[in-house]
């Protein structure tokens, strides 16, 4: 690993896709399902890069600017690894069934008051997107936020160790990747992971106390400093819903004044909640944690209101389980515009409580008097006097929309990825 090391000192960073390759970088040929990027070593070189890491001697051509290596995957993990050890900094890993890139940027905003953050770029948060953000480190960097995802056993045990981190947050526990865990109990042994992992390394650990699963899951003996809504370290009070979060905190001392966010759902309050927690920790000042919280805008379909000519949109097409969905609907419900519309879509990777969790969807939009639309095969199954219409396809949605024209609403898009309902924007 030393000699590896030095090697990628002298380049200008790491890439695994030769179309976004950057002159003199060191090119790692990483294999998955359906490619091999062992195939493209000798046109990575071609095209600028310095170094090339394979793993199959196939390809071993050129031994000068090559190195073969048993997995590339591991070797990536493990120069990232190296490289994180060279810097005595604050490293915060964040995980959690949802929220996690919301929080992580908003305490990548505060943070950024007082230091130079390094943070994982949007999602980029598995085996190698964290030996990705980790090989971003440099000398100016002064902490490091690292995001950390789960869909099966031993993830976050995996990411911790490469990434070593000394504080850690679960934003929340919840039915995110059922499929992978085997249930919600597979989901709080993996997340708890980054505890088990901060309490090796005598670090701390940030949570929500009013999270009694997070309460219940940290280790008997660790530092902690504690957000929420009753009493704790950083104490909170959700204002209103305009649909944006306004908010006010307390820290000792101080207590901010009302502030008017740009994300929307009450979620989010718990993520505001969490940054300002960090931005204490680290000694920013209280009046520019609140100005950060109030400056941080979302983007990516992300708790995002978007105004069009027509309609108020509320945007959370990123993502969806069944935590999340209900956390959705249930901020949606406390709005008080007097015509609201939700469309939301399928809830994937849920396995064998599929249908349940669904169904229990279902009865919540009843429970919650509201009206709107379902796209996805998994809902339509379920008939309510709620969803006066059903969707297999967005495609199908949009048809309906472009005849419905709805005028005046503020409606919620709200469900997984793969269903595509931000493609529903341009007809509402």
């Amino acid at each position: 690993m030393t000699n590896l090391y030095s090697i990628f000192l002298t380049t200008s960073g790491v890439c695994t896709d030769t179309r976004k390759i950057e002159s003199n970088s060191l090119f790692v040929c990483i294999k998955g399902e359906n490619f091999d990027g062992n195939t493209f070593a000798r046109t990575a070189l071609e095209q600028g890069a310095s170094h090339v890491i394979v793993d199959d001697e196939a390809y071993f051509s050129d031994p000068s600017r090559m190195t073969l290596v048993d997995n590339s995957v591991t070797c990536l993990q493990e120069l990232a690894n190296h490289h994180r050890k060279q810097f005595d900094i604050p490293i915060i890993g964040i995980t959690g069934s949802n929220g996690k890139t919301s929080t992580k940027e908003v305490i990548h905003t505060v943070l950024s008051k007082k230091y130079t953050v390094l943070a994982t770029i949007g999602n980029l948060n598995n085996h190698l997107g964290v030996p990705f953000t980790l090989l971003r480190l440099n000398s100016d960097h002064e902490i490091a936020i690292i995001e950390m995802g789960a869909n099966k056993f031993k993830d976050i045990e995996e990411l911790s160790a490469i990434a070593e981190p000394t504080h850690g947050i679960i934003t929340n526990i919840g039915k995110a990747h059922l499929e992978g865990f085997g249930g919600f109990e597979g989901v709080l042994k993996t997340k708890r992971e980054l505890y088990e992992s901060i309490e090796n390394s005598k670090g701390w650990i940030i949570y929500n106390s009013d999270d009694e699963i997070l309460t219940n899951a940290l280790p008997k003996s660790i530092d902690t400093f504690t957000y929420g809504s009753k009493k704790a370290d950083v104490q909170g009070e959700l204002v209103g819903l305009s649909p944006f979060v306004e908010m006010k905190w307390t820290n000792k001392s101080y207590s901010s004044p009302v502030l008017k966010t740009q994300m929307i759902g009450k979620y989010n309050f718990y993520n505001y909640l969490a940054a300002i927690s960090f931005g204490i920790v680290f000694d920013v000042a209280p009046s520019d944690i609140s100005a950060a919280v109030e400056e941080y805008s979302p983007t990516n379909n992300r708790s995002q209101v978007k105004k069009t000519a027509k309609n108020t949109l509320i945007l959370d097409c990123y993502n969806a389980n069944p935590t999340s969905m209900q956390s959705a609907l249930e901020s949606f419900a406390l709005n008080s515009h007097p015509d609201k519309l939700f469309i939301i879509g399928d809830m994937k990777e849920l396995g064998t409580e599929e249908s349940k969790e669904h169904q229990a969807i279902i009865k919540l939009i009843e429970e919650l008097d509201l009206s709107g639309y379902t796209v996805g095969n998994a809902f339509k199954q379920f008939k309510s006097a709620s969803i006066p219409e059903q969707f297999e396809t967005t495609e199908k949605l949009n048809s309906f929309l472009e005849a419905e024209k709805p005028l005046g609403k503020l409606i919620l898009l709200k469900g997984s990825r793969s269903i595509g309902l931000e493609k529903a924007e341009e007809k509402l």
